[in-house]
């Protein structure tokens, strides 16, 4: 209580109804008023909200609710002006404040209720990241996964309790965490400090082809970057990846903007579980699988702000992708075969767009010389709706 403000306690004064969790509950000294616990699901707390109206009623939170909390949630469904929300610090402010860090200088994530490995692109040499934790075993779990990727020399410190009176800080390495024993209620703070020869994973499109499992259908990483760049990945768009194979392209679109969406369209069954394996190693755990080939597969998906389309091109698989489009949507697609390449050259007459034809060589051993030996040559179509 305390640690509230002046006009969020008013706030909560005039309160006729208190929601939160048990442990918030508790801190509010004994009275009259109807007291709610979250409820399970937790996404029906906005029901029984809204069957409250029109009594004011305080939710319990802490920090800032609109940080990875619950105001975010329940600004979904309650509109704005029906809200008085009444942030204190963050635990991202305090865990900056404790430390000596800057606060802009660091990247913020949550783990709660969420996939562990969607931290992976966030593990760079240099960065600092800062994390809201599920429960007690999130420090060994992140210092495994550091110790996986060769960071084990990196700084981990676990917050707890901040701005309490059993505030207690637990510092070691990645490698040498071990077991500590860490309360469910805290922030952990991360300095990455990579290993030499460590796999650097950057987060431009173009990732390594040895950072996926595939069986050879896999877009080639220079390939890949160009496509990339033709899809134009941005903050919370949809992509179609058609014919996904090992799922690069979905992948790395969702790497490459905050809150980036992709199906990955695929019907080999091997090539599926490859897929999932990639998207979990390389953070990207909300990429969505669907088994089966297009037109088939693509009934029922939400309209894409992308399509890409990668498994060989067709009239019955282009066309569903075409209309389902937004306006001002980007449809890319690639063709390594004269087959292919046909179909290409017929969408380009009928749609319009712009054709490419992409060469790639590399370099290698030709007896004790080198020389360059043509990768096969890829041509791209594409096109804004």
């Amino acid at each position: 209580m305390d640690g509230l403000n002046a006009v969020s306690r008013r706030a909560l004064d005039q309160a006729q109804v208190l929601v939160g969790g048990e442990r918030h509950l508790a801190m509010i000294p004994s009275d009259a008023r109807e007291r709610l616990a979250w409820p399970s699901p937790f996404s029906a707390m906005a029901d029984t909200l809204l069957a409250l109206k029109p009594k004011p009623v305080a939710v319990l939170a802490t920090g800032d609710p609109m940080w990875f909390g619950v105001g975010e949630t329940l600004a979904t469904r309650i509109p704005a002006v029906e809200m008085a929300i009444h942030p204190s610090p963050s635990a991202f402010s305090l865990a900056a404040a404790r430390l000596g860090w800057s606060l802009a200088s660091c990247k913020t994530l949550s783990v709660h209720g969420r996939a562990l490995a969607a931290i992976q692109p966030s593990i760079q040499p240099g960065a600092r990241l800062i994390m809201l934790t599920h429960d007690g075993e999130t420090p060994a779990q992140v210092a495994a996964m550091l110790c996986e990727r060769g960071y084990g020399p990196s700084a981990m410190i676990a917050l707890e309790h901040m701005g309490g009176s059993n505030e207690r800080r637990i510092e070691g390495t990645a490698a040498a965490w071990g077991s500590k024993n860490v309360t469910a209620f805290h922030t952990l703070a991360v300095e990455c400090i990579a290993e030499p020869g460590a796999a650097h994973l950057p987060g431009t499109p173009g990732l390594s082809d040895d950072a996926y499992q595939h069986d050879g259908q896999l877009t080639k990483h220079e390939i890949r970057a160009i496509t990339l760049a033709a899809l134009g990945p941005t903050p919370g768009a949809l992509l179609w990846d058609v014919g996904a194979g090992s799922g690069s392209i979905g992948i790395e679109w969702m790497r490459a903007a905050p809150r980036a969406r992709a199906f990955a369209i695929e019907r080999d069954p091997s090539r599926i579980s490859r897929i999932a394996a990639n998207a979990e190693t390389l953070g990207t755990p909300g990429l969505q699988i669907v088994e089966g080939a297009a037109p088939d597969a693509l009934a029922g998906l939400p309209e894409p702000d992308a399509v890409f389309i990668g498994g060989g091109l067709s009239a019955e698989a282009l066309t569903p992708c075409f209309d389902a489009l937004k306006p001002g949507g980007r449809l890319v697609a690639n063709a390594v075969t004269i087959e292919g390449e046909a179909a290409l050259f017929a969408a380009h007459a009928t749609y319009g767009g712009a054709l490419s034809r992409i060469a790639i060589s590399r370099a290698g051993p030709v007896g004790p010389f080198h020389g360059w030996r043509p990768l096969m040559p890829v041509t791209q179509w594409k096109l804004r709706k």
